[in-house]
């Protein structure tokens, strides 16, 4: 289990025992659920918790996390906007939404196949406004927001037809191996991050 996935579950146990008196039982049976694995049986306890105190911060987090392990990304970036709009400063929230739109953008549904663009530009704003927040120390962070910059350019690389297309896409590959050089400087041993940018160097190499 990564930091984040354990700073999360830590930060949902804190936060949701804070609200139960408010939301009643549905967010703590969510909790529950949660902790066990079951997020398809936490889901259907955070949405009855959600319609009973709408718009707490809590319940909106775990209820997006759960969306999000059972594969609903459209129902997580959903879900874990409400909770920017409540509480703008919570890191993982953006890095969830992130992950969320890379997810979609990477695997699109039909009716969703005009929007890849915005998902991958929204999942690096994202990320980014997550680094903003809890800083680049946070090699996950930047690990994500990397990939992220990497399958935009790769989407984007199909599609070349100028020079300039070719020049934006390099653009996106450098950005993408500046975010893997960073994680490298705080873990300089991580032998799939050196595969990464020795990956995304030949793809710069394939276009010139």
């Amino acid at each position: 289990m990564n930091y984040i996935k354990k700073a999360l579950i830590l930060l949902l146990v804190v936060s949701a025992n804070t609200g139960f008196a408010q939301s009643g039982s549905y967010d703590k049976l969510g909790m529950q659920a949660m902790m066990k694995g079951d997020y398809k049986g936490a889901v259907a306890q955070l949405e009855k918790a959600d319609s009973k105190t709408p718009n707490n911060p809590s319940v909106l987090k775990m209820l997006g996390y759960s969306y999000f392990q059972c594969g609903n990304f459209e129902s997580s970036i959903e879900t874990y906007s409400r909770l920017i709009t409540v509480k703008p400063s919570d890191y993982s929230a953006y890095y969830y939404r992130g992950k969320a739109r890379q997810n979609v953008a990477n695997d699109p549904k039909e009716s969703l196949n005009q929007m890849r663009d915005t998902f991958y530009l929204s999942a690096i704003k994202d990320f980014s406004k997550a680094i903003e927040i809890n800083g680049e120390e946070d090699t996950q962070l930047l690990q994500n927001r990397g990939l992220a910059y990497k399958d935009y350019a790769i989407y984007k690389s199909y599609k070349i037809k100028k020079r300039v297309d070719k020049d934006a896409c390099i653009v996106l590959f450098n950005n993408s191996i500046t975010d893997f050089q960073k994680v490298l400087t705080v873990q300089p041993l991580r032998k799939d991050i050196i595969s990464l940018i020795d990956y995304v160097k030949a793809q710069i190499a394939s276009l010139k």
